[in-house]
């Protein structure tokens, strides 16, 4: 069996104080042989930059996902073509820098493949990707069983859809972007680990990360404001699955919420 975590959104200062605080306890008592976090909000909610993706990788996680916030930090363009394990959505154009899927071994020495999808409804434009799935998977190495899919993505039913669409042919689908964890934690008849979304690792004493006083004001003026993250109230939510090395099909999957 292999044992993989996923971590949703880190969102700033808080976000990645959690996951310093917690990451080695998880890969301990669960018995981690992959983690994986979505970085897309790592610096001040807005993008990552190097030196936050090296800090990830230094506290232990093995691959990074993001989404549509990944250039906001134009320095991090350079960074993916030495930084394999640092995935943008694979279903932007051709020809942009970094790559949406990687192979790496993990601690038990099974080879795993981590693919990073964004969602188009609500979202910026991008290749369809639900077709970008298809050719990533019969790109993939035969002898990969183990495979995770973060989709980032706005609505439910698109994330819901998804993982229809990929149940049996992925050990599991898990969203993000929401920042708020979802309920529907199960595996799909085909052996499909799902959850809608994972939730965000980061202030919960504000709105989906950022200072609630400044949301609350755009809300009640309709003028724009400028974001700042929250402070308080952090938590780190994320997904535990387990995985049948030679089938690729998830014995189990749990929610985990600390604070």
């Amino acid at each position: 069996m292999t044992n993989l975590l996923f971590i949703g959104d880190v969102f700033a200062s808080p976000g990645r104080g959690m996951v310093a605080r917690h990451l080695k306890d998880i890969i301990a008592a669960e018995n981690i042989h992959l983690s994986i976090a979505n970085v897309e909000n790592a610096a001040g909610g807005f993008g990552v930059t190097p030196q936050l993706a090296d800090e990830m990788f230094d506290l232990g996680l093995d691959v990074l996902t993001t989404g549509n916030h990944v250039w906001d930090k134009r320095e991090i363009y350079d960074y993916f073509t030495n930084h394999p394990r640092l995935l943008r959505p694979a279903n932007y154009p051709e020809g942009l820098a970094g790559a949406g899927v990687v192979v790496v071994q993990a601690h038990n020495g099974v080879d795993c493949a981590v693919i990073n999808l964004q969602g188009r409804v609500y979202m910026p434009h991008t290749d369809c990707p639900f077709r970008k799935a298809d050719k990533l998977l019969t790109e993939l190495p035969v002898h990969v069983k183990v495979r995770f899919v973060d989709f980032h993505a706005e609505v439910s039913s698109e994330k819901v859809a998804m993982g229809w669409y990929l149940d049996g042919r992925v050990s599991a689908m898990v969203g993000t972007h929401t920042h708020v964890p979802t309920a529907d934690t199960r595996i799909l008849p085909e052996g499909t680990a799902y959850q809608t979304d994972a939730g965000m690792t980061g202030p919960y004493n504000g709105v989906i990360g950022v200072d609630k006083r400044i949301i609350l004001e755009r809300f009640l003026t309709q003028m724009p404001v400028r974001m700042e993250a929250a402070r308080h109230g952090a938590e780190l939510h994320g997904v535990v699955v387990e995985v049948d090395d030679t089938t690729g099909r998830a014995a189990a999957v749990r929610r985990i919420a600390l604070t």
